[in-house]
């Protein structure tokens, strides 16, 4: 059986030899040739890995056993040897198998149940698995064992490390020194990382269970705290005007305003520091804010918006990008784009990932041989039936793992054999290169003559398979470029010459022409064909120079044989020429036949069989791969292309034959210098030969890929072979003594079933994680579509199973986000949903089996999850500043909702989750304020409120508190509102809350205020301001005890203001001189001003309570008309007091005070409008109406004073007149002492005088033009 063969005893000397040798001879000799160089090259550099060690002490050799030794299960071997014992079974965790320690020296920490139980007779210690090498080192690191060390500090090792009886042993206790574990602990992760990296080397090299995604979003190039910096100082330099950029000044302050609340947060800072903020961020925050910005600012005529918003956000990248080459940028981006990653690529990736040498890297890769995809395609074909033999193993044993019910057992081997099965269907399902599309069977066919035997082989048989016509059809591509012919001299020189070439059965082509002197083409032909022995035929023609000839004349030709492994250079090959042509001519020819990919190998073999190739003779084999897991050896002629002979390799297992077998016939016997080499199955027998020593061996690896079986043929060892020379067999030695110096040797012998791959992918998706957490872009935990790719496979291929990765995968995203880096909680559900739909039983493939490991660990994964969640929402102002990463919040309620989710069907309740997210907003609102206060130095050691501060810096304080909370609160309702869309109750609570916070600060200070001090205005007007313009928060709690508050002191202050006012009015009109100020007087502009200002003040404060705000209009314009009149009251007693002081004589003129007067009367007037009409309701003109007509009545008055006045002026001059009437007695003799038309002159001065005082002091003309009228009316009277 195969296992049998699998665990066959080896001879001492085979057995050193499988530990040394890489691979065969012709393979390894290439390797070491091709990594020869590099390793001399670093031989300075990496003295310790291509040179031997030093010698170590015992008890350092034995802890370093103890800690590279596996913790898997073993493989039971079936049909063991007598000699052989069976290794104990492992546990849950598995065993830890050590190799026995030195006979010199403290005994070790474990040893193995017997010295030959692991495989030899002899008793010679096992060679070491390196798939052992990591369990100690899965998740942990390695502790060592040795009798120097003390139990405390190795429980793991201990515990895990069974006696021959099963029990665990003692260890001495000595205290170790510091730099021995230092030096097992690094070796066990060299080790441990060099395993990682040649299993996923197998993995990228030939995939057939995963490809890389190309539907995931694409990663922005994340800010460093470097980058940061500078991007801060390029900000400063454009503010100070340094940076040449020409900016408007509504530019200039969106840049203010971005670099001071954005760009010098220290929570962007914090953001920057965790890798979660993008250069796309910094954009897109500083747009949203220009965005604003642009939409308050008025239109103007031929400048769109959009335009102004493109040239900042034109200058916005200038400033960021400062003096750096845009071109340079977007290579950059190009060069490291995440897109899909070739093998070259992932190669270099997880070189960085596991820290892997180069050189290292190519001394595996070429031992390993992964490029070569048959072998590749074996290795997986071997790997997955160790896997199955493990299976029935355990199986068979019973020795299952730990589950959750015990019934799971049966339900994981099934699950276990299907998911093989599945794996070998997709590496069935990997495409074979195929020929045409006839799918007819050859077994349906009628067999054409020679090929009877083909078919009734495929047909006959236990086990065989009949293939299509078509998967065994090989199709050829075949260059043939003609350069040249010399020695042509029978032609005249201006002769037209050519050639023709055709492969025979196929269409002929022509080369260019050319001069008979200079025959010269390097014309290229390309022909395809399905015959494995084609037959090329060349010929060279002249032009006919005879008008009537139609054919042209034929001067020579050439037939060649290709074949897929002849030469394909250049060759010169001689012509067989016409009899016209007597020259002897050659012709330069480069022909390549590619090798189709279904074609393995091909070449010439002398063969014979039981029941195919019955006759010994040389026969042109060539091995076809039909599928994944069929091949067949099909035998073919020249100028054919359906095989004459086909074998299946169906069951068929391959090796070296040193030599001639007997059964051949006498004259092939005799010929020595054949290399032979079978294929045996049970009933069939085929024996091969090749002519040289590497022909037999390139056969044997190609069929040995093809078979899958499980023993490796080695070649023999006889002096009888003659393959390699002594000096190639002692290179082969030497390079195999270097490449076991370098440590790379078991690694690349390693069995993937022997490995523990669950403790194993643990440590490399570890690895990957913090390699794609450090790498340029903003992952937010999210794996490159190559990381993923390669895990996918290495899941697949390996049976990691899927629980066990996500819950290895929270376990590492959780560790990270503790340690302050950034990750998507979108990721985190994800994987959280896989775990919990798996462990809960409701997958959506059904009913899965779940492990007690994989159960206990998801418990404390949720455990740790959920502190994280309320964490992060309690605290979502400083882990999601700005709303950035974008949809992290509202991705973390959503988890949040999960998290608190009893099963995986049954929805969450509803209060209970808002009850879990009200109280973290209850304390997100200390937290914030608590925070806010300390930054405005309002909270700290002690509180400033409690200090010796006088009350205008404290006041000063809270003014600046207040600011800061309502930017919080706004920040918070522009970046968070959308987040809390299903909670937005609750988020007006916190912000309730915030505030509540916040009136205990602000009645404090409100108190320390002294009486009648109206300091406090401001805060009032920022806080109402703010709070009206909120809908949710507009008579709120905190609104309303902000009116309760703040309205005592209003009508405190509006009485205060009355009683000014009008103490204000009797002393100033007391004190009036009456001189033109403004419209009026003083008192009165003075007047005007304070009702103004107050008015304004108390409209200002925008009164949240509607009634209140009313009365206080009402009273405001009540208290204006009383102030109105009794200014009018005042002027109009002044007037008459002013005009009982002027006399009635021709000599009178009119007082300025007394235009003054009529001028503040007017002033009074025109300001009754504003001043005493109420904002709305039936009566708002009430008070206006009623003071309006009052002044009227007061105007009224004092102009009616004046014109009184004239035309008692006139009535004297009249009085006077009538002495000098000449119907009087003295008429005659008063005419003589005064002429009467001097008295009429100066009244007439008087009235001009007058009307001009009139006119130059008072502003309002109509009133001027009525009491002109009026005069003049009376005066014509």
């Amino acid at each position: 059986t195969s296992a049998t063969i699998r665990h066959k005893p080896q001879e001492p000397a085979n057995l050193a030899r499988r530990t040394f040798a890489i691979s065969d001879a012709c393979l390894f000799i290439r390797l070491i040739s091709s990594c020869q160089q590099m390793l001399r090259d670093s031989s300075s550099d990496d003295e310790d890995y291509s040179s031997p060690p030093p010698p170590t002490a015992p008890h350092i050799v034995a802890a370093k056993q103890a800690a590279v030794f596996s913790s898997s299960p073993s493989r039971r071997p079936t049909g063991s040897g007598p000699g052989q014992q069976q290794q104990p079974q492992a546990s849950a965790s598995g065993p830890t198998g050590a190799s026995p320690s030195p006979s010199s020296g403290p005994a070790p920490a474990a040893r193995m149940g017997s010295n030959r139980s692991a495989g030899t007779r002899d008793g010679s210690p096992p060679p070491q698995s390196p798939g052992n090498n990591v369990a100690a080192a899965g998740g942990r690191r390695a502790t060592p064992s040795s009798g120097r060390h003390s139990t405390s500090e190795q429980p793991q090792v201990q515990q895990r490390t069974p006696s021959p009886s099963g029990s665990s042993q003692n260890v001495a206790t000595t205290a170790p020194t510091k730099a021995e574990p230092e030096e097992v602990d690094e070796e066990a992760d060299r080790r441990q990382r060099l395993l990682l990296y040649a299993l996923v080397m197998r993995c990228i090299a030939y995939p057939f269970s995963a490809k890389q995604p190309t539907d995931m979003a694409r990663r922005q190039l994340k800010v460093t705290q470097s980058q940061l910096k500078q991007v801060r100082d390029r900000f400063q330099v454009f503010l100070a005007g340094e940076s040449g950029i020409v900016a408007d000044e509504a530019f200039s302050n969106a840049v203010q305003s971005y670099f001071e609340v954005f760009l010098k947060s220290d929570r962007v800072a914090n953001l920057v520091r965790g890798g979660g903020c993008s250069v796309r961020d910094f954009r897109e925050v500083f747009k949203n804010n220009i965005e604003k910005r642009v939409r308050c600012l008025p239109e103007i005529d031929g400048l769109s918006k959009e335009t102004v918003l493109s040239s900042w956000m034109a200058k916005f990248d200038q400033i960021y990008r400062g003096d750096e080459d845009p071109r340079r940028i977007q290579k950059m981006n190009a060069s490291q784009s995440e897109l899909v990653l070739s093998k070259e690529q992932l190669y270099d990736m997880f070189q960085g990932v596991l820290s892997v040498r180069k050189f290292e890297h190519q001394i595996m890769f070429n031992a390993c041989q992964l490029d070569n995809a048959d072998e590749q395609a074996a290795q997986v074909r071997r790997e997955l039936d160790a896997r199955l033999n493990g299976y029935e193993d355990m199986k068979k044993n019973r020795k299952f793992p730990k589950f959750v019910v015990k019934d799971m057992e049966p339900l994981y081997y099934d699950e276990v054999k299907a998911a093989i099965n599945l794996l070998m269907t997709n590496l069935e399902s990997v495409p074979v290169t195929k020929g045409n599309q006839d799918a007819k069977l050859l077994t349906g066919q009628k067999p054409k003559k020679g090929q009877k035997n083909a078919n009734s082989q495929s047909e006959s048989g236990d086990g065989d398979v009949n293939f299509s016509r078509s998967s065994i059809q090989l199709n050829f591509s075949i260059e043939i470029v003609v350069s040249e012919v010399k020695n042509l001299k029978c032609v005249p020189p201006n002769r037209i010459v050519y050639c023709t070439m055709e492969v025979e059965g196929g269409e002929k082509l022509q080369t260019d022409q050319a001069e008979a002197s200079r025959p010269m083409w390097d014309t290229q032909g390309d022909f395809s064909t399905s015959q494995p022995l084609p037959i090329v035929k060349v010929k060279l023609f002249a032009e006919n120079a005879r008008m009537l000839s139609f054919d042209d004349r034929e001067l020579g030709k050439v037939q060649i044989r290709p074949t897929c492994t002849t030469a394909k250079g250049t060759e010169w090959h001689k012509m067989t020429t016409s009899k016209s042509c007597p020259d002897d001519l050659r012709i330069k020819i480069l022909i390549r036949m590619e090798k189709p990919s279904n074609l393995k190998h091909c070449g010439w073999l002398w063969t014979v069989g039981k029941n195919v190739f019955k006759k010994w003779q040389k026969r042109y084999m060539c091995l076809i791969q039909v599928s994944q897991y069929h091949f067949v050896m099909a035998s073919y002629r020249e100028k054919k292309s359906e095989p004459l002979e086909v074998m299946p390799l169906t069951d068929y297992t391959v090796d070296y034959v040193p030599e001639p077998p007997d059964d051949l016939p006498p004259d092939a016997a005799a010929n020595r210098k054949l290399c032979f080499f079978s294929t045996v199955r049970e009933g069939d027998h085929v024996t091969y030969a090749t002519e040289d020593e590497a022909e037999r061996q390139l056969w044997v690896q190609a069929v040995y890929r093809a078979t899958g079986q499980t023993h490796k043929p080695e070649p023999p060892s006889q002096p009888a072979v003659r393959a390699a020379s002594a000096q190639a067999q002692q290179k082969l030695s030497g390079e195999a003594d270097r490449a076991k110096r370098a440590g790379l040797d078991e690694f690349i012998r390693v069995d993937p079933a022997q490995c523990d791959h669950a403790a194993l992918f643990r440590r490399l998706q570890l690895l990957t994680l913090r390699h794609r957490l450090a790498d340029p872009y903003t992952s937010l935990g999210w794996f490159s579509p190559g990381q993923v790719f390669v895990l996918d496979e290495y899941c697949a291929r390996y049976g990691v199973r899927g629980c066990q990765r996500h819950v290895f995968y929270l376990e590492d995203l959780l560790d990270a986000a503790d340690n302050g880096s950034i990750i998507d909680p979108a990721l985190i559900h994800y994987s959280f949903a896989f775990c919990a739909s798996h462990v809960h039983g409701n997958r959506p493939d059904g009913i899965g089996t779940v492990l007690h490991d994989e159960r206990v660990r998801f418990e404390e994964v949720k455990k740790r999850l959920m502190e994280l969640l309320l964490r992060h929402v309690t605290e979502f102002r400083y882990y999601f500043p700005f709303g950035r990463p974008e949809g992290a919040l509202k991705g973390t309620l959503s988890l949040l909702e999960r998290v608190l989710m009893k099963d995986i069907v049954t929805p969450a309740d509803t209060e209970e989750v808002r009850k879990v997210v009200s109280g973290c907003l209850d304390e997100a609102a200390t937290i914030n304020y608590n925070r806010l206060a300390d930054c405005a130095k309002i909270e700290g050691k002690t509180r400033i409120i409690q200090s010796d501060d006088p009350t205008e810096k404290k006041l000063e304080g809270i003014v600046h508190l207040a600011e800061m909370c309502i930017e919080v609160l706004q920040q918070n309702e522009e970046h968070h509102s959308e987040a809390f869309a299903w909670f937005s109750d609750l988020l007006i609570e916190h912000a309730e809350n915030f505030w509540a916070k916040f009136a205990v600060d602000m009645m404090a200070v409100l108190e320390s205020q002294p009486p009648d001090v109206w300091d406090s205005f401001p805060l009032f007007q920022l806080l109402n301001d703010y709070l009206r313009s909120d809908a949710n928060l507009r008579n709120g709690r905190f609104h309303q005890q902000l009116r309760d508050t703040f309205a005592p002191h209003v009508v405190r202050y509006v009485d205060l203001m009355e009683s000014s006012i009008a103490q204000s009015i009797n002393r100033g009109f007391e004190k009036e001189r009456w001189s033109q100020k403004g419209s009026g007087c003083a008192t009165s502009e003075d007047l005007l001003w304070k009702l103004e200002a107050l008015q304004s003040f108390i409209a200002d404060l925008h009164w949240p309570d509607p009634p209140f705000a009313e009365h206080l209009d009402n009273r405001l314009k009540l208290m204006a008309a009383d102030m109105l009149e009794a200014a009018g009251k005042r002027t109009s007693a002044a007037f008459e007091a002013t005009m009982k002081r002027c006399g009635k004589g021709t000599d009178f003129l009119l007082p300025s005070d007394v235009c003054v007067m009529l001028n503040t009367c007017a002033g009074l007037k025109g300001s009754v409008l504003k001043l005493c009409t109420m904002r709305s309701g039936e009566n708002m003109h009430e008070y206006h109406k009623k003071t309006d007509t009052f002044l009227d009545g007061v105007q009224s008055r004092i102009a009616n004073g004046i014109v009184a006045r004239f035309c008692e002026i006139l009535e004297g001059v009249l009085i006077k007149l009538a002495r000098y009437d000449e119907t009087a007695m003295f008429s005659t003799l008063l005419s003589i002492a005064k002429p009467t038309d001097e008295m009429g002159k100066e009244f007439v001065d008087c009235c001009r005088a007058n009307m001009e005082q009139l006119r130059h002091h008072i502003f309002d003309e109509l009133l001027v033009l009525s009491i002109c009228e009026v005069t003049a009316g009376f005066i014509l009277c």
